[in-house]
C-alpha cells in the first residue's frame, strides 16, 4: 500500500535498492527440512522457445529434480534429449499420463496459449500447482476458467514473466509505493523485438505464435501482456476505467494472420499506461518508465535504472539483487509449493485474469476502432 508522508532522503534511495515489499516477506515460512529437498517437477509442452530457457538456467539445481517431460512431438523431444542429455524415461506423450506416473509437486507449461486452459484443468484433477510462461490465456472465457479450476481444485496458478525478475522494476515500484515520486500519473512499457521469425525463433515456436488461435494474436499478445502486467502490479490490481488499442500489419509478408504492432493506452481515475509492443523494434527492448507527480524512474535493462527527485538531477543507479525468494521462477515457485507463500503481484493468477481481460478488449478495440469501457470500472 502507499504511504501518505515523504520518506526522508536516505529512505527515498533506499527505496531504490528495496529488496521486495515487507509484506511479501512476512508471508514466506521458515525453511524445513522438507523445503530444503528438491522440487519434483514436469513439463507439460515444450513448444514455447522459453524452455529452452529453462533448461539453459535451470536444469542442474540443486534444488529442482525434473521427473517428467510431457511431449507428442517425437522429433522436438528428441531435439531436447539430445542438446539437454535427458534420458529417454522422461518423457511421455500424455499429460494426464504422465501425471499419474510421476506425482509431480509442480507443472511447468511450455505449451501455446491456447492450451494453458486444458493443462490447468487437467492439473487440477490431480491437485498438482501450474506455473506457465506468459500470458495467461488467449481470451478472458479461458481465464475465468482456468481460475474456476484452480478454485475447484484448490491449486496455485502462477504466470512467468521474465520481467517479474528484473531488480530494476522492482526498485521502480518501491520508489512509487515509497511516495518518492509521487503518485503514478503516467507509465509507458516498451517490449519486443525485431520479429519472431527476425530473431530466428524455433518452427515449433513461430508456428503457434504467428496463429491466431494458438497466440491470441501477434505482438498484441506476446508482448502487450508484459505492460498490462506491470501497470496491473504497479495499480496494485486496479482495472482500468478504459482499454484503447490499435495494431498493424507492417511485415503482412511475413505475419499474414496476425499482428505485428501494437500499442494500448490503458486509463484510470488519475493515470494512464501506454503499452507498446512491436515485433518491428530495431533491437530487443524490456523496459519501462514510471513518471509521478514529483518524479520519475526510468528502468534501463534488467539491473538498472534511471531516477530524477524532486529538486535533483536525474541519477543512473544499479538496483540491488532481490531477495530470496523473489530471485528467479523456481525459487518463487519453491517458495509457494513448500513454503506456503500467498502469490502476489505480476505472477499471481488474479492479477493475470485482469491482464488477460486488457489483452481481451484491446484486441476488440483493435478489431472496431473503438475505445472499450470494462464492466464495472468506475
Amino acid at each position: 500500500m502507499r504511504r501518505n508522508s515523504v520518506p526522508k532522503v536516505a529512505l527515498i534511495w533506499g527505496a531504490i535498492f528495496s529488496l521486495a515489499t515487507a509484506s511479501a516477506i512476512a508471508q514466506a515460512k521458515p525453511a524445513t527440512r522438507e523445503d530444503e529437498a528438491p522440487l519434483r517437477v514436469v513439463l507439460a509442452g515444450l513448444v514455447h522457445g522459453h524452455a529452452s530457457g529453462f533448461f539453459d538456467q535451470f536444469q542442474h539445481r540443486a534444488d529442482l529434480r525434473i521427473v517428467g517431460i510431457a511431449e507428442p512431438n517425437r522429433q522436438l523431444a528428441a531435439q531436447f534429449a539430445k542438446r539437454y542429455g535427458l534420458e529417454p524415461s522422461l518423457f511421455y506423450s500424455d499429460l494426464e499420463e504422465m501425471l499419474k506416473a510421476t506425482h509431480p509437486q509442480a507443472v511447468l507449461a511450455y505449451t501455446n496459449t491456447y492450451d494453458h486452459r486444458r493443462v490447468v484443468e487437467i492439473c487440477a484433477r490431480y491437485g498438482v500447482p501450474v506455473m506457465m510462461e506468459k500470458p495467461l490465456a488467449v481470451s478472458l472465457e479461458d481465464a475465468h476458467a482456468i481460475e474456476k479450476a484452480a478454485r475447484e481444485g484448490k491449486i496455485q496458478v502462477l504466470v512467468n514473466y521474465e520481467t517479474t525478475w528484473y531488480r530494476s522494476n522492482q526498485a521502480a515500484y518501491d520508489l512509487a509505493h515509497e511516495n518518492a515520486i509521487g503518485e503514478i500519473r503516467k507509465v509507458v512499457v516498451h517490449d519486443g523485438h525485431e520479429g519472431p521469425k527476425e530473431i530466428g525463433v524455433g518452427p515449433e515456436f513461430l508456428a503457434w505464435l504467428t496463429d491466431p488461435k494458438l497466440n491470441g494474436a501477434g505482438a498484441l499478445f506476446d508482448f502487450g501482456c508484459y505492460g498490462a502486467d506491470l501497470m496491473t502490479w504497479l495499480m496494485d490490481g486496479r482495472r482500468p476505467d478504459s482499454v484503447t488499442a490499435v495494431t498493424q500489419q507492417i511485415k503482412p509478408d511475413i505475419y499474414p494472420r496476425v499482428d505485428d504492432e501494437a500499442t494500448i493506452l490503458l486509463t484510470y481515475p488519475k493515470a494512464q499506461a501506454i503499452v507498446q509492443a512491436s515485433w518491428n523494434w530495431p533491437f530487443s527492448r524490456k523496459d519501462m518508465e514510471v513518471y509521478g507527480q514529483k518524479g520519475y524512474a526510468i528502468t534501463v535493462g534488467r539491473d538498472e535504472l534511471r531516477v530524477r527527485l524532486p529538486k535533483k538531477e536525474e541519477k543512473l543507479t544499479e538496483a540491488k539483487p532481490l531477495a530470496a525468494p523473489y530471485e528467479d521462477s523456481v525459487s518463487y515457485l519453491r517458495a509457494v509449493v513448500l513454503g506456503g507463500l500467498k502469490p502476489v503481484g505480476p505472477s499471481a493468477l488474479e492479477t493475470n485474469v485482469i491482464v488477460t481481460e486488457i489483452l481481451d478488449a484491446a484486441r476488440q478495440s483493435a478489431a472496431t476502432g473503438k475505445t472499450v469501457r470494462l464492466a464495472g470500472a468506475h
